[in-house]
This record gives structure tokens, sequence and C-alpha cells, in this order.
């Protein structure tokens, strides 16, 4: 008996003691390991820095500074430009690459953009150096100017208020390309439509596609940015608003359908577009001209004569045409139209196209002339306040006091910036849009309605 406890008892202290020097030991390797890898994961001391590396590399999350040197459409390459901070030290530099740009990245802060002078061509000269206000989350350009300084006494005031006129008229014919469309959607559906900013934006973001992804010239481009428009509008018929109009939806619910609809499409936009301003890659740097008290560019002029133009072929299409009187007539009564034998959603089909190829053409026109030949991602949004005050302004529903209140905000936004910061004009129409909601909310060429 004892014999057989010593055999069946005896190994267990013995299997104790080899479990517990295993354990030991691997607790051992363990630790050893851990010492050796932290001992192995510090680091080496840092290199001590450079003085000069500042200049070359900026401090992680910086901000990006761009912009384009430009003397009179010549594009300016291997031009060095330069940040300075308030203290006078350089912070950050670089050299203009093909097509005369060039980006900076330097934290947020007051700086002085200054060209270094020894590397422009000869017989360029700048102006003098830019200062700018660089924050985050929105776009900072610098824009240098080349030639010959002219003092603001230079040119009198009844001059500049001449010129502010002219380029008051060229913004609000833009406005009323855009707004017209607007306009004429109110008047057959009663909709007003908060996503028509959007479509000025993707009109502007989709000659940028045609005309810098696949190398299309711009005059070519904006015609399928066009086309593109009138499909969208279409579109946005065929699959939105005549549904709800089929289910008798209200028009409070419709328009809050359209502020969904146009927050969606500004952020699809922001996705698949970008959050800075893109140029264009024809029409850059322009040459203004000069001709008596009057100075005006090139791509200025062409667009007060593009708009012009097709303006007047949208109130012949409205007074001339079969579809035109049809128009007219829905927007007058909807009811009595079609128990005259109007296709009512066939007009309405055609008013959203039409809406969407004009509101495509003012966004690349806006782009042309009021943001320097470049599209951003909510440059329709900026413009849908001012498409408001002016249809407002002219009556709603019509389209010749759209285009009337228009030219008038357009005129009374840019004659502003005698008296205020440029960055401050579009206050002008929110006042407007105020003012005319209060003393005569039917508009200039609006009528009286009577309710009960």
């Amino acid at each position: 008996m004892a014999s057989s406890r010593t055999k069946q008892y005896g190994p267990i202290p013995r299997a104790r003691h080899v479990v517990r020097a295993l354990v030991i030991a691997f607790l051992g390797i363990v630790a050893a390991l851990t010492v050796g890898g932290s001992a192995l994961a510090q680091p080496a001391d840092p290199p001590p820095p450079d003085p000069g590396s500042a200049v070359e590399a900026p401090a992680a999350g910086g901000v990006p500074v761009s912009g384009s040197l430009n003397n009179g459409g010549e594009r300016l390459t291997g031009v060095t430009v330069r940040a300075v901070d308030a203290s006078g030290s350089e912070v950050a530099s670089t050299e203009s690459a093909e097509g005369g740009r060039w980006e900076l990245v330097v934290p947020p802060g007051a700086y002085t953009f200054e060209i270094d002078t020894d590397t422009l061509p000869d017989g360029v000269s700048v102006q003098g150096a830019v200062d700018r206000q660089v924050a985050e989350g929105r776009i900072n350009a610098v824009v240098f100017s080349f030639g010959e300084v002219r003092t603001g006494n230079a040119v009198p005031l009844w001059e500049q208020m001449l010129r502010l006129l002219v380029d008051g008229l060229r913004f609000g014919l833009v406005i009323a390309i855009a707004g017209v469309g607007l306009s004429l959607i109110f008047g057959t559906t009663g909709l007003t439509n908060f996503a028509h900013g959007e479509l000025v934006t993707l009109g502007a973001v989709f000659a940028w596609v045609f005309n810098v992804t696949f190398g299309i010239q711009l005059i070519p481009a904006t015609i399928l940015a066009i086309l593109v428009g009138i499909a969208i509008g279409a579109l946005a018929n065929l699959g939105i608003w005549k549904p709800l109009r089929k289910r008798r939806t209200g028009l409070i619910p419709q328009l809050v359908v359209s502020i969904g609809l146009a927050i969606a499409l500004r952020y699809i936009i922001l996705i698949f577009f970008s959050d800075r301003s893109q140029p264009y890659a024809d029409y850059q740097g322009q040459v203004q001209h000069e001709w008596g008290p009057f100075a005006i560019t090139s791509v200025n002029l062409a667009t007060i004569v593009i708009s012009t133009v097709v303006l007047i072929g949208v109130a012949l299409l409205l007074q001339k045409t079969r579809i035109g009187k049809a128009m007219r007539a829905v927007a007058d009564n909807r009811d009595l139209a079609a128990s005259s034998g109007i296709d009512v959603e066939r007009v309405i089909l055609f008013v959203w196209g039409l809406g969407g190829g004009l509101a495509a053409l003012g966004g690349v026109l806006f782009g042309l002339s009021e943001l320097a030949g470049r599209v951003q991602w909510e440059m329709g949004f900026k413009l849908l306040l001012l498409m408001f005050a002016g249809i407002t302004l002219g009556g709603l529903g019509t389209a010749y006091g759209a285009l009337l209140g228009c030219i008038i905000v357009g005129v009374v936004v840019q004659m502003s910036t005698l008296v205020l910061d440029p960055d401050l004009k579009y206050i002008g129409g929110l006042l407007i849009l105020i003012l005319i909601l209060i003393v005569r909310p039917q508009g200039i060429l609006g009528s009286r309605q009577r309710i009960g």
C-alpha cells in the first residue's frame, strides 16, 4: 500500500517544481524582452535644427496660400515669392511653377507676401508687397499687381462712379442670367427653389471639368455645360418635383425639399470638386482696356455682350414663340391654361430645362467676371441671395421684372464699394430685399393680388 501511494503521489511535487520553474523562466524572458524592446524603441537624439529649414519646410498643420503671377497675360515662371511675418522674419518661400502658379504653407496669422525683384524678367516690375491675414477654413489667395502704381487720386470720383456703374451693369446682367430661370420656375409652379444656386455652381464646375480635365477650350466647354444644366433641370423636375405635384404636395413642403436638395448638392460638389477655388485654363490675367473714362477687361466686355444677347433671346422666346406664350399663360393662370388645351406639364418641363441652362451659363460668367476666372464650390450659394433680391425687387414670377430688379441690385452692390469694404458689398442685396418686402412686396413690375 505504501509503495502504491509513493508511485501514485510521489511525482506530483516534482511536477509542481517543474511547472514553477517554467513559469519563472517565462516571466524572466518576457521581462527581458520588454526591457530590451523599450530600449530599442528609444529614438535617437534628434539632430540640431537647421536655421534655414523654416523656409524650406513650414510647420506642420499650416494653411496653404496660393496665387498666380500674370503680367498682362504673360505667366511668370521661376519668380521667388516670400512670406514675411510681423517681425520681418522670412517664414516660407517658393518659386512660381508653369503657368505662374505658386503656393506656400504657413501657420495662421498676418503676413506680408513679397516678390524677389531680382528674379523678375527684364522690364517687369511689381507694384509692391501684399499684406494678408491667413486663416483656416477659407480661401487664402494673394494677387500681385504688376506695372506702374496708380494712386487713388489718379482717378477722379466721377470717373470711379462711372466705372462702377458699368461694372454694376455687368454684374446685374450676370445675376439676371441666373435669376430669370428662378423667376420663371416660380411663375409656372409657385415653387421658391432654393436649390437654384447649386445649378449655378454645377454649370461652372462642369465647364471647369470640360475645360481643365478634358482640355476643351472654354467656349465649347461652356456650351457643353449649358447642355448638362438643361439635362439636370429637366431630370430634377421629372424625378422630384413632378411626383410631388402629382401627390398634391403643398408649396411649403416643396420649399423644404428644395432646401434639403440644395444642402445635399452643395456638399456633393464639395466632395467631388474641391474646397479651394480652381482656375479655368483660359482667359487668365486679363488686361484692362481704357476708352476715355471707361475701363474694362475683355472678359467683362464679353460678359456684358453675351448676357445682353441671351436675355434678348429669352424675351423674344416669351413674346414670339408658341412655347413662350404657353409659359406666360401658365404663369398667369395654370388652371385656365390647362382648360385651354395647353399641356401644363410639358411647359413646366421646358421651364425647368431653360432655367437649368441659364443657371449654368450664369455660373460660368460669374466665375469668369466676378471671381477672376475661378470656380468655387459655394459660388451659387453666394449668388442666391442676390438672385432672390433681384427677382423680388422686379416682381416674383415675371421675367422682365427679374431682369430689371437684378440689374438694379447689381448696380447698387457695385456702387456700394465706394463706402463699404468690397468684402461686404453683398450686404446691399440683403438691404434691398428687406426694404422691398416692407414697402412694395409685389415688386416693381408685380401686381397686387387680392386674397379672399
